[in-house]
C-alpha cells in the first residue's frame, strides 16, 4: 500500500536541463520498484496549488543516515515544478508512494532494449540495475532535441552493454530520433523485449517498431496524474484488454507501465467508439 510522509530535502543537484533532488522518504524506498512513481505536494502548506505532482522514482537507497532515501529528477515548466526545484536541504516535502504497476521483470536472462526520450531515462535507472543483477544483457538508447536535455548518460554506460545517443539538433550523438537507430540496435542485440519511457508520440513509435520486429514493449506512459490513486481520473487512456475490449485505464494505478501493442495512442484524449461502458452512437432520423 502506498505511504504518506513527511520528509525532506538533502540534496539539489543540477543535471543539463534538470535538477536531481534527494529527499528522505521513510520506508518508501525498502518498497519501491522500477517503474513506480512518487506524488509529491507542491508549495507548501500555505499555497494553492492543491495538485501533487508525479515524479519517476530514480534511484533509492534504504540504508543511510537519514533512513530511506530516493531521488526524483525535475524538468522546470510551470509554477509547481519551480518551487521544488528552488527547495534548499532540509526543506519539508510531503510524498505519498511508491505509486503505481512496476515494469515486469524477466525471470531468467534475456536480451533488453530499454529507450528513453529526455528525462524518461530517470525511469529506467532502477530498471537497468535490475535487469543487470540478473544477468540480462542491456543495450539502451537515449535520445532528447538537444544534448543538455539528455539524461543519464554516464550513468548508462556503466552498466549497460551499448549506449546509442540521438539528438534532434545532433548536437551530441547521431543526429536523429531514438527510432531511427532503434531496429539496427534491436538487430545488433537479438533483442527479446523493449521497454521504453518518455513522450507519449515517442512511445507509440517505439511500440509500432517492436511490433514489426514480433516483440513485446513495455512503456511508461506521461500522463497527468493529479492525484496518483485513482481518484481524480485525469489519467485516464484507451488500452486494449486481454479480451480485445477497450477500456479507458487510469495510469497511475492500471500503468504507468502498459503492453506497447495494447495501447491506443492515436486515440488518447478521447473515448474511442465501442470502449467498454461508452455511450453507443445514436443515428439521427429524419
Amino acid at each position: 500500500m502506498p505511504i504518506q510522509t513527511r520528509g525532506e530535502v538533502l540534496d539539489v543537484k543540477r543535471a543539463g536541463a534538470y535538477h536531481v533532488i534527494t529527499l528522505t522518504a521513510g520506508s518508501i524506498p525498502d518498497q519501491a520498484r522500477p517503474g513506480q512513481f512518487v506524488a509529491v505536494a507542491i508549495g507548501g502548506g500555505e499555497s494553492g496549488l492543491l495538485l501533487r505532482r508525479a515524479f519517476a522514482i530514480h534511484r533509492v537507497n534504504s540504508r543511510g543516515v537519514y533512513g530511506g532515501t530516493l531521488e526524483i529528477v525535475v524538468s522546470v515548466h510551470g509554477e509547481g515544478t519551480a518551487w521544488l526545484a528552488d527547495r534548499r536541504r532540509h526543506d519539508p516535502v510531503d510524498i505519498v508512494g511508491p505509486l503505481g504497476r512496476p515494469f515486469s521483470i524477466p525471470r531468467d536472462p534475456i536480451n533488453c532494449v530499454l529507450v528513453a526520450g529526455g528525462y524518461g531515462s530517470a525511469a529506467l535507472a532502477m530498471l537497468v540495475e535490475e535487469l543487470h543483477s540478473r544477468g540480462c544483457r542491456v543495450d539502451l538508447v537515449l535520445g532528447a532535441a538537444t544534448e543538455d536535455k539528455l539524461f543519464g548518460v554516464l550513468d548508462a554506460k556503466r552498466l549497460a552493454s551499448t549506449v546509442t545517443v540521438t539528438t534532434d539538433d545532433g548536437s551530441t550523438g547521431i543526429q536523429g530520433r531514438v527510432t531511427d537507430v532503434l531496429s539496427d540496435v534491436i538487430d545488433r542485440s537479438a533483442a527479446d523485449v523493449i521497454y521504453a519511457c518518455g513522450p507519449m508520440k515517442m512511445l507509440q513509435a517505439v511500440a509500432e517498431v517492436a511490433s514489426s520486429h514480433g516483440l513485446m514493449s513495455q512503456c511508461a506512459v506521461e500522463e497527468s496524474m493529479a492525484c496518483g490513486i485513482g481518484v481524480c481520473m485525469t489519467c485516464v487512456l484507451p488500452v486494449i484488454g486481454e479480451d480485445g475490449v477497450t477500456r479507458m485505464v487510469r495510469s497511475c494505478v492500471d500503468g504507468p507501465i502498459f503492453r506497447g501493442d495494447r495501447v491506443r495512442w492515436s486515440d488518447i484524449g478521447t473515448v474511442p467508439v465501442g470502449t467498454y461502458g461508452s455511450m453507443p452512437l445514436v443515428e439521427e432520423t429524419s
